[in-house]
């Protein structure tokens, strides 16, 4: 129960971009297409994955017994390049038109803060806890914050694809109305605070 409870905690009370606003570029950036979104989202959701994993075994396996753990924001980041460019090859070479759709922002992956944000509050966490967040804590953690990304870039592409036929005014064309829309979206999922403590 417990598991659960951090995975829907993850998803819906703490969203990474809706709540705690990492991960904003590709949210705008990559949200203009239902198709892309979903890539996307598995890319992250891969990504986040296996780096909540992988970085908490560096931390703990690497880091914390030769008494250098204030590299982890180094080492981190070299986990999540690595897997960044681990999917963008699989991309490209399953998938060309998503690789083309995503553009620049595959790369930008090994940036994205939310990736990174998501394995420094799980050893945060862990190191909080006395060890009590664990390795497979950080694991649905992770997943769980890659499944929230996914939703809100997911439910603002469709919101987005909408909005394209429909009669907006002039000055709210483009990005206004996208921050408006995720706004709003990010006062709907205040809706979820307090469900979980």
């Amino acid at each position: 129960m417990e598991f659960v409870l951090l995975f829907i905690s993850a998803v819906l009370v703490n969203n990474v971009v809706l709540s705690r606003f990492l991960g904003i570029c590709p949210f705008l950036g990559v949200s203009k297409k239902i198709e892309t979104s979903i890539g996307m989202g598995m890319a992250v959701t891969f990504v986040m994955t296996l780096a909540s994993l992988i970085s908490h075994i560096v931390f703990y396996a690497i880091l914390k017994p030769l008494n250098i753990e204030y590299l982890y924001t180094i080492a981190f980041i070299l986990v999540i390049a690595s897997l960044v460019q681990l999917v963008e090859m699989v991309i490209q070479k399953t998938s060309p038109s998503l690789y083309q759709a995503l553009g620049v922002f595959l790369p930008l992956i090994t940036t994205n803060c939310a990736v990174l944000g998501v394995a420094v509050i799980n050893m945060q966490k862990s190191i909080q806890s006395n060890g009590d967040f664990g390795l497979i804590h950080s694991v649905i953690n992770g997943l769980g914050t890659a499944v929230g990304f996914t939703l809100a870039i997911v439910l603002l592409a469709g919101i987005r694809e909408r909005i394209e036929f429909n009669p907006v005014p002039k000055h709210f064309k483009g990005y206004p109305i996208v921050l408006i829309t995720a706004g709003l979206m990010a006062i709907a999922f205040l809706g979820f605070s307090g469900m979980i403590k």
